[in-house]
């Protein structure tokens, strides 16, 4: 995007000092940054290029579009270059006034909103309407009306997630939106799968071989069948059903049998079963399915129970974990990303009630470790480090102690934070010197024993690598230390690493 208007004011001190004031797009406060050290989510750069009165920040992210952040935690794009951010800061001066305006309300509320905050201005202010016309004539800017400037700022707040999300760079929580969220990640996530299943229902040869063999693609339709249940889909919902067999025991095979369930054919208690034998997870998962020669009432009841217990017909009902899965594997990362972010930053703000005796402490100590595993495998391991800090927090039990700590120390690791990796393994071995409980009584026997140790190697080699020699032999000692307590079985796949990482040291010194 161009940013003629840009190069002008930095050319010109006159003009600049009209953007300043009235206008609050003062060059001048780029050089002091933001309030705070900030990064965006997806990892894009930004460049500061002006600041206003109330601390907030106008940053240029890499394909041109213009982000605010504000002193109190909000941020949202606001153009797709300067020069149309210019013409939003100087057509609305008191555009952070109408960040919660539509073209949907109607012309006559726009302009009220409008002349509310421009009259106030004009208080402190008389001549801002003539410099305003001197600013726009000298930069080129053709004079808009205030209706056609809020739809612009609405159209591009929309484009804030998920490319443009903010982030505190130290705790790595997300900035508030600055104006309205977009659509709810379902939609996005079920386009596809709407579109497939429209293209099943028209009886295209081609969608019933394509979708029915891409795994992906078959689940997101599954999924929109979920919630656009047709009287005539008995047929392909069997199709899909037998497929999805390829990928064992997943929730879209479950929900198949359940939507093949509810129509009561009792024709189809034979492939329910069938489906049931696949192999031992799905006899698990599917273990309710009615014998063949239950009736039709049965069949019904079997999967009506699922239906409301998992299922339901409100998408806004299911998980997030559910959206932010297929959205990932759609290739919707900085998406699925966005949205873990959040969910993960109403948890953060919330830890004094998962702290209190009556919380429901293992509803959300599962969810923090699905979050961790979920950023892992997303690739962005501060927000990984993020939710397992929290979830170690919360654990109570020595073993659980031992586990989240062993778990945190691999991703600081992993991360290159060694010195925080090496204290979250010290706390590990506290907590098997001094668990309060005997939940650890045999570590020593099983894998979280070899695991603990194995970890304990690979971050002095770590350490060893990074030249940190002193800091690797302490934690070598404390290595073998945790090797010698093991049982035999359980040390046997841990004594070549050890050999080759006390080499390693060696060779350091």
């Amino acid at each position: 995007m161009t940013d003629h208007a840009l190069r002008l004011l930095r050319q010109d001190r006159r003009l600049a000092e009209l953007a300043a004031h009235p206008f609050d797009f003062d060059l001048d406060r780029a050089a002091h940054g933001h309030v705070e050290e900030v990064r965006l989510a997806s990892g894009g750069p930004l460049e500061t290029v002006a600041g206003d009165d109330t601390g907030g920040t106008y940053f240029v992210c890499a394909d041109g579009s213009v982000l605010y952040a504000d002193s109190e935690g909000a941020a949202g794009i606001i153009g797709s270059g300067v020069d149309e951010a210019l013409e939003l800061v100087i057509g609305l001066p008191g555009w952070r006034d109408c960040t919660h305006l539509s073209p949907d309300d109607g012309e006559e509320e726009v302009l009220a909103c409008v002349a509310r905050t421009e009259d106030e201005i004009r208080e402190h202010h008389h001549g801002i309407d003539e410099e305003r016309a001197e600013l726009r004539a000298a930069l080129g800017f053709p004079e808009r009306s205030p209706v056609e400037l809020v739809g612009r700022l609405r159209a591009a707040l929309l484009r804030t997630e998920p490319d443009f999300v903010l982030l505190d760079a130290d705790e790595g929580c997300a900035y508030e939106r600055l104006g309205p969220a977009g659509p709810p990640l379902w939609e996005p996530v079920l386009a596809a799968g709407r579109a497939d299943l429209a293209r099943l229902r028209e009886g295209d040869p081609t969608a019933w071989r394509e979708v029915a063999e891409d795994p992906v693609r078959r689940r997101i339709t599954l999924r929109a069948a979920q919630f656009d249940r047709a009287e005539g889909d008995p047929e392909l919902l069997r199709h899909l059903l037998r497929h999805e067999t390829r990928s064992s025991m997943t929730d879209e095979l479950r929900l198949a049998a359940v939507l093949v369930g509810l129509r009561g054919d009792t024709g189809d208690l034979p492939l329910l079963h069938e489906v049931r034998e696949t192999d031992f997870d799905t006899a698990c998962g599917l273990g309710g399915v009615p014998e063949p020669g239950a009736s039709a009432d049965e069949l019904r009841q079997w999967a009506r129970e699922l239906d409301e217990s998992m299922f339901g017909t409100d998408p806004a009902d299911e998980p997030v974990s559910t959206w932010t899965d297929l959205a990932r594997d759609q290739g919707m990362t900085d998406l699925a990303r966005v949205t873990l972010i959040r969910e993960l930053d109403d948890i953060v703000m919330d830890q004094s009630r998962l702290r209190r005796p009556d919380a429901p402490h293992t509803l959300a100590t599962a969810l923090l470790s699905g979050l961790a595993r979920d950023f892992e495998e997303l690739g962005d391991l501060p927000q990984a480090l993020r939710a397992q800090r929290l979830y170690a927090a919360l654990q109570e039990t020595g073993w659980d102690r031992a586990s989240a700590r062993h778990t945190l120390a691999r991703l600081e690791r992993e991360a290159g934070r060694l010195p925080q990796a090496a204290d979250s393994l010290a706390a590990v071995r506290d907590a098997l010197a001094t668990s309060g409980d005997d939940s650890l009584h045999h570590w020593r026997r099983v894998n979280l024993g070899r695991f603990i140790a194995e970890e304990h190697y690979r971050l002095t080699l770590a350490l060893a690598d990074a030249g940190r020699s002193e800091e690797a032999r302490a934690l070598l000692t404390a290595a073998d230390a945790v090797l010698g307590e093991l049982s035999d079985n359980a040390a046997k796949g841990v004594r070549e690493l050890a050999e080759r990482t006390a080499a390693r040291v060696r060779e350091a010194d």
